[in-house]
């Protein structure tokens, strides 16, 4: 379906997967090769899984699974912004073991498992030389080796829309009814695992009905998808309203909105429409690769590719697809995104949250890169592999908490070190995110709130210690909230002038934790890297802190 990645004509590369009852099978030297790829990805994504301590997030979600039922897991689940799948998922998973790279094996493996299921589609709707172009890039952009080194759900809803695409175009070529069945199946496990699949969900239902028409020729193929299409409406929308209109009351989707996704969404009278659209597409890219030279690369090349699609004069019809209901699939999702960026409705942009379109930007960037120095595909595959390992190792910009800052070997020093300096019987006060992780660390269960209505401060035991932990609104302490925050706890609890009280502060502080070791309240504060630190804090009189002696 895309131009072939050799010197062919046009009309010959307009078929370049494999016909139905042509299926060509791989020399023992190709398999050999894309496993190792395979599992050099799979190696990649293990390492950080093991190496580094969780950030709050994933602490998050692993205190939502630890419940005593299934029943209480879902009901923490909703108390998300995501749907539960994961959630449940790892509610059973954490009996193999909880330490952080059992945890985070889930992700890995969904990770690694996405290199494969990309290779496959992209071999069904391209040829051989752009499928291992897009393996590559998978395998190895930074963020996805990330993602899949965290306990998150982008790794299995990436998973599961791998799957579908995969599923999808055989269940056509080849009128199987039951490649389309685990198609519904692995489009119902994208919706239950997050929200942006619903973007997914629209482009592949439009793909679909091109690729399906004339409907009654495989009558029995379009009804079994559009039985599958109709539950998955059901999911949606049963989620649409218990759980999203429960989200918007609570005030989380508009907090989240005027934070951290904010540049991400557009505001009329502050953004151009033409340079927002421009603006943030690069940033996806950036944000994708991990460095805005190799972003803009493979932006060009992304353009380049749905141009070369466009291009092909091939029916739109055709038994074995078309080019251009390819450059369909893999341009509709930004369209999508954007016009909820544009409505304020879902970010566009270089985050997260917008990872849904990986899959598309790796199939159209590798279709233009395929098609570069097709004699030499080694020295290609070569060059691609060098670039980004370059941007693994000097990421820009870098992750929230850089990886030097985020060994696990830290957070066992910090934690040890908490112990040993910290009298039994102290109190310890932490923002909510400190929470998480202080409950999984040093206390062995959960001391934060997770089900409202929610109080201040939260007392729970943590072995010798009591922690005062505050509500989620209060994600992080700064310098000046901090005297506040200690004053409303000290009442809150009763605590005489003088007390004495131990700050853990631990996460995404990088901004605040300079301040937070110079604030005058932060007595002899104890720092292992950028992101970890306690001190000792006293009890003022009439409420505000002062500086311990």
């Amino acid at each position: 379906m895309t131009p072939s990645a050799t010197a062919a004509s046009p009309q010959s590369t307009a078929q370049t997967g494999s016909a139905p009852g042509k299926r060509t099978q791989p020399s023992v030297f190709e398999r050999l090769a894309l496993l190792l790829v395979v599992a050099a990805a799979f190696g990649a994504r293990l390492v950080p899984a093991w190496r580094y301590f969780l950030n709050p997030d994933e602490a998050l979600h692993y205190l939502l699974a630890s419940q005593t039922s299934l029943a209480m897991a879902n009901r923490a689940a909703l108390t998300n912004s995501h749907p539960p799948l994961l959630i449940l998922l790892l509610y059973y998973w954490r009996e193999l073991g909880q330490s952080e790279l059992m945890l985070r094996m889930p992700s890995v493996l969904a990770g690694a498992a996405s290199c494969w299921l990309v290779y496959r589609w992209l071999k069904l709707v391209t040829d051989r030389a752009t499928a291992l172009t897009g393996l590559l890039l998978f395998a190895f952009a930074p963020t996805l080796i990330w993602l899949s080194a965290e306990i998150r759900q982008y790794s299995l809803l990436l998973f599961f829309m791998t799957a579908c695409l995969y599923l999808a175009e055989y269940a056509v070529r080849w009128d199987s009814q039951r490649a389309m069945l685990f198609f519904s199946l692995s489009l119902y496990g994208a919706l239950l695992t997050h929200y942006s699949s619903f973007l997914f969900a629209l482009t592949i239902g439009i793909y679909m009905l091109v690729r399906l028409y004339p409907y009654g020729k495989n009558l029995r193929l379009f009804l079994t998808w559009a039985a599958g299409q109709a539950a998955g409406l059901a999911i949606a929308g049963y989620y649409l309203v218990t759980h999203v209109t429960r989200l918007k009351a609570t005030g989380m989707i508009a907090g989240e909105a005027t934070t951290y996704v904010r540049k991400s969404l557009f505001h009329a009278g502050e953004n151009r429409l033409a340079s927002f659209i421009g603006l943030q597409t690069l940033r996806f890219f950036t944000y994708l690769f991990s460095h805005g030279v190799v972003g803009a690369v493979a932006l060009l090349a992304f353009l380049v590719g749905i141009a070369l699609l466009l291009r092909q004069k091939v029916p739109w019809k055709s038994t074995e697809g078309s080019p251009r209901p390819m450059a369909l699939l893999l341009g509709l999702p930004f369209v999508a995104e954007c016009g909820c960026a544009l409505a304020g409705v879902y970010p566009y942009g270089g985050t997260r949250h917008c990872i849904l379109l990986a899959p598309f930007a790796v199939a159209g960037a590798s279709v233009a890169l395929a098609r570069f120095w097709p004699e030499r595909i080694g020295t290609k595959s070569a060059a691609i592999v060098t670039v980004l390992v370059f941007c693994n190792f000097f990421p820009s910009p870098p992750p929230m908490i850089r990886p030097r800052n985020q060994q696990r070997s830290l957070m066992v020093a910090g934690v040890g070190a908490l112990r040993q300096t910290v009298p039994q019987g102290s109190v310890i006060l932490t923002d909510y995110q400190s929470g998480l992780l202080l409950g999984y660390y040093a206390c062995g269960h959960g001391v934060v709130q997770e089900f409202p209505p929610f109080v201040s401060f939260l007392r729970a035991d943590c072995g010798p210690y009591a922690v005062m932990t505050a509500r989620p609104d209060r994600w992080k302490f700064y310098a000046n909230t901090l005297p506040g925050q200690l004053a409303e706890m000290a009442a809150g609890q009763g605590l005489a002038p003088g007390t004495k009280v131990w700050l853990f502060a631990a996460g995404w502080i990088t901004d605040s934790a300079p301040a937070l070791k110079k604030a005058p309240e932060c007595a002899n504060p104890r720092s292992f890297g950028e992101n970890i630190l306690f001190c000792q804090l006293t009890i003022g009189e009439g409420g505000p802190a002062k500086a311990a002696p």
